[in-house]
């Protein structure tokens, strides 16, 4: 990573919305500190962008065609495991919140707040610090206080793909998506279905929409 209190700080923004990211590079740029160095929309692209710019925080959306930010962050923290994250999106669900801190997230703040509250989350990203917005904080406080969601329990990777098969995809589409061999996928599907109780494919639907999955499904 380079050195954030000589140069600022360099930011790769992730969002497959050319005008979020216009207006949002426009944001962080008259900050004086803050250097937009690339700009990707969809999980490959954002891999390959991190790898040739090395940015100081990556900002990204956790909804983009094909594969999601989950699996984006998944890959650039397994390149770098020191890679600071803030996850920026319009969605709040407290198991999509808990995916991406657990897939290596350093931040969540979602796309209702005030721009100096991005500002300030990609700020104490930089500096080693967790970020979330008042209404992150506020569901994942409540969440603690409830019985949980039934899909506490899978890793990141299978909520990924239960993502994924919710909305629609085949195992073929899913493995194409992720870099996994059908045989992966199909096991993967096995496990989602064994740790949640769910019998049925449509019951794993009903779990997904439930749990606000589908809703970021492009």
């Amino acid at each position: 990573m380079s050195e954030v209190a000589a140069t600022g700080i360099s930011v790769l923004l992730v969002d497959d919305h050319p005008i979020v990211r216009q207006g949002y590079r426009r944001v962080l740029e008259s900050q004086g500190d803050l250097h937009v160095v690339a700009e990707a929309d969809n999980a490959a692209d954002a891999y390959g962008a991190f790898k040739a710019h090395d940015p100081d925080v990556v900002v990204l959306d956790i909804s983009m065609p094909g594969a999601s930010g989950l699996e984006a962050i998944r890959n650039i923290r397994a390149r770098s495991p020191r890679a600071r994250i803030l996850v920026f999106t319009m969605h709040n669900e407290a198991v999509l919140v808990k995916a991406a801190f657990n897939a290596g997230a350093s931040g969540f703040v979602t796309k209702s707040s005030e721009p100096s509250a991005v500002v300030t989350a990609i700020r104490n990203v930089a500096r080693g610090e967790r970020a979330m917005s008042d209404d992150i904080a506020h569901i994942l406080a409540e969440d603690s206080l409830s019985a949980g969601s039934a899909l506490d329990q899978l890793g990141e990777r299978e909520i990924e793909i239960l993502r994924q098969f919710a909305g629609g995809a085949t195992t073929e589409q899913i493995a194409a998506h992720l870099n996994l061999s059908i045989k992966t996928v199909q096991n993967y599907h096995y496990l989602i279905k064994t740790k949640t109780g769910a019998r049925t494919d449509a019951q794993l639907v009903r779990l997904a929409a439930a749990c606000g999955l589908t809703r970021i499904w492009r």
